[in-house]
């Protein structure tokens, strides 16, 4: 292993899964209720949603501002938990009008560290959601870190154990990695994809995957189904 290897495996899966072309959205504002919307839901079910907001003239900031909650809240309804998601829709329509006159071009090209902040003020946005809209809506070089990413990185051992905590995670990859938000997205998209072809929560396809040789739990795994299968 190099002395970088999260940039040893940013080629890795690069090579084996090509460009990903993440996030997909059709403007920023959509970006940033994308990255609300896909909280503890599947991606597919967030489209269900974003498809109902374009229909009904809603993906825009002063459409959905004017919004009805109970028509935004039946509008969000397939991405689950619309009623807290919507709660925090209108928080960052709040945010955007209180701070930024209501221009999100205004709102994104804030300075990352300021825009963070009064993200994570907003109810229901956390580290990764704050994150993904500073990344993939304002394009800061800023990593975002999820579930897929913990897995990968601890199964692994890419980083000690003491660096799996949130912010020593991400302190990681912007350490070993050049501070590109393009390199970002798709890094973070390939691991999402990794996520769901070979090193998922249950049942991992170590043997398939493009890792395997780099990681000690996938090693430790596949050395064990062969001994199973010997005897």
């Amino acid at each position: 292993m190099t002395q970088r290897p999260l940039a040893t495996v940013y080629t890795r899966l690069y090579d084996h899964y090509g460009p990903q072309h993440w996030w997909p959205a059709d403007t920023p504002f959509e970006i940033v209720v994308g990255a609300i919307l896909t909280q503890a839901t599947a991606w597919r079910n967030v489209e269900l949603a974003l498809a109902r907001l374009k229909e009904r003239g809603l993906l825009e900031p002063s459409a959905m501002r004017q919004a009805s909650p109970a028509d935004l809240e039946e509008a969000i309804r397939p991405a689950g938990y619309f009623r807290a998601k919507a709660q925090t829709l209108r928080g960052v329509l709040a945010l955007l009008e209180d701070h930024y006159g209501g221009s999100l071009d205004r709102m994104l090209q804030a300075p990352a560290a300021v825009l963070r902040e009064q993200l994570l003020r907003v109810r229901g946005i956390g580290p990764e959601t704050a994150d993904a809209i500073l990344l993939y809506a304002a394009g800061h070089p800023v990593f975002v870190i999820d579930a897929y990413t913990v897995r990968m990185v601890s199964r692994a051992a890419l980083v000690p154990p003491g660096e799996l905590g949130y912010q020593r995670l991400q302190e990681a990859f912007h350490r070993q990695l050049p501070r590109d938000p393009s390199l970002y997205g798709e890094y973070h998209a390939l691991i999402v994809a990794l996520g769901k072809d070979c090193c998922r929560k249950q049942r991992p396809r170590c043997g398939a995957c493009p890792l395997l040789d780099l990681c000690a739990y996938g090693q430790k795994t596949t050395s064990a189904v062969a001994q199973a299968a010997g005897n």
